[in-house]
């Protein structure tokens, strides 16, 4: 892999970007609120960063051990068994592709709609959307720290333009300065399970830290610090931000406002109260948010093809890097060419649909984002119980709260949030009652896990030399007899 360049403030840049601040207040928050009704929208965000920090203790703990790009591979591999790891892997890495091109619905339908208001240009929104996966594969296949130094500038002025609409949102305050959404009454009631399903979408990418544990500068300590910095900003930040908007907009207002205008409503509310300048500079950093996501995802796809293809458990030459710059070129390929396939298949199936313009947003961004979601949130419960069978077997000092307490606790946190995406599965990707959508998609994410699994099952029997390098982070050429140990597992 490549030389160790990343330092703590761009592993943050990196996870935060994959979360995409702009995004999920222009896009997330107000779609939360039109959809449950509920004030109590910020108290989510809140709710869910005590989980996931709750989660990061271990996670982080065991981070300083275990240096892998394929992270939560690892992490089950090393803490469940090896059948189970590639089980997470592959569970892994059909989330994170379909987080990742899910993605591009919403980018080439937000660059389509701008290029035509602002320059008169009729662009297809798959046209806008390759454009973007062009751009995406070009950082993939460079060193990472140009990533990042891209990201970093983006994720910069994202948060610039959040705090601009935050300030302008209390200055405003029509119904005064209002602790309404705060209140836990307006949280804890019917439709809470929504708010909390809808919300962890917007921290999904946190824990990517540990995926570039291999090219960070002292990983032990920059992995654990940048997952709790990300955890604390992204909770404490959108909580804030969307008790602005809602301040800003009115409390009796924020829910009809919110079904009104949807993910317009950020736009319209700086083009009523900062002028059509500062409206249209979001609308292009909106744009650019979107194109930070796609390059973090992008990243951490490519990182986990690298990983079982180094040590065999996908083909090898996925493992195949760059010969300068170290870049996993072949795993940045593969992603790269899913997403044309699917951006594909989405465009032809798209000619001539009713849904009109919308159609790669109601479609291709909101069933495969949704399913990512779940299936990350899945996998971050699965990576909790692994924390605890890591230090069952070796404490190492760690107190009781690092090694069990904290996990244990994620892990029934993280459950009931699962739960929680699978019952309201149907209301997220947007059906009308029962819909086969609603298990299909769900079922996709889960059937890739027991592939994993059986896969696993296949190489105990049949190559015992890979199965004993699984999780291991070294490169498996095959022909090396399996230690009886690692075959148990």
């Amino acid at each position: 892999m490549e030389r160790r360049t990343l330092t703590v403030p761009s592993l943050v840049f990196l996870i935060i970007a994959a979360s995409a601040p702009l995004t999920v207040l222009a896009g997330g928050v107000p779609s939360t609120f039109a959809v449950t009704g509920l004030l109590g929208v910020p108290l989510g965000f809140l709710a869910l960063g005590v989980v996931l920090a709750l989660f990061a203790v271990g996670y982080g703990a065991m981070s300083s051990r275990i240096s892998n790009a394929g992270a939560f591979y690892a992490y089950v591999a090393d803490g469940l068994g090896h059948r189970q790891g590639i089980g997470a892997a592959w569970l892994a890495l059909i989330s994170y592709n379909a987080m990742q091109i899910g993605l591009y619905g919403i980018f080439g339908f937000v660059l389509s709609s701008f290029l035509e208001a602002r320059l008169g240009l009729a662009v297809p929104w798959w046209a806008a959307a390759f454009a973007g996966l062009a751009l995406v594969g070009l950082l993939g296949v460079s060193r990472i720290d140009l990533s990042a130094k891209v990201i970093a500038v983006l994720v910069t002025l994202e948060f610039l333009v959040v705090i601009a609409v935050d300030v302008i949102s209390l200055a405003v305050a029509p119904e005064g300065i209002s602790a309404q959404p705060l209140m836990p009454s307006e949280f804890l009631t019917y439709g809470v399970g929504a708010v909390l399903s809808f919300g962890i979408a917007a921290f999904m990418g946190f824990e990517s830290a540990a995926i570039y544990s291999e090219e960070a500068k002292d990983p032990a300590r920059a992995v654990p610090r940048a997952t709790f910095t990300a955890v604390a900003v992204i909770s404490v930040f959108y909580a804030v931000s969307a008790w602005a908007l809602a301040v800003g907009v009115g409390p009796g207002g924020i829910v009809a406002a919110s079904q009104e205008f949807g993910p317009d409503l950020v736009f319209v509310f700086l083009g009523e109260h900062g002028g059509v300048l500062l409206a249209d500079i979001a609308q292009v950093l909106f744009i650019t948010s979107l194109l930070a996501a796609l390059i973090a995802f992008h990243n951490a796809v490519a990182r986990y093809f690298f990983s079982l293809g180094r040590e065999s458990v996908l083909p090898r030459w996925l493992g195949a890097v760059g010969r300068r710059n170290h870049a996993p070129v072949a795993g940045s390929l593969a992603q790269s060419g899913l997403a044309v396939v699917l951006v594909t298949v989405f465009a032809v199936a798209g000619r001539d649909s009713e849904l009109g313009p919308l159609f790669p947003v109601l479609t291709l961004f909101t069933w495969l984002t949704n399913a990512g979601a779940f299936g990350l949130v899945f996998l971050l419960a699965v990576t909790s119980v692994a924390v605890i069978g890591h230090f069952r077997r070796d404490p190492g000092g760690r107190s009781a709260w690092v090694r069990w307490i904290a996990p244990a606790l994620s892990a029934v946190g993280l459950g009931a949030v699962f739960l929680l995406v699978l019952v309201n599965f149907d209301v997220l990707i947007g059906t009308e009652g029962s819909s086969p959508l609603a298990v299909v998609m769900p079922g996709i994410i889960l059937a890739a896990g027991l592939a994993g699994l059986l896969r696993g099952e296949y190489l105990r029997r049949r190559r015992p030399e890979v199965y004993a390098g699984v999780g291991s982070g070294r490169a498996v050429e095959g022909g090396s007899a399996a230690a009886p140990a690692a075959e148990q597992r």
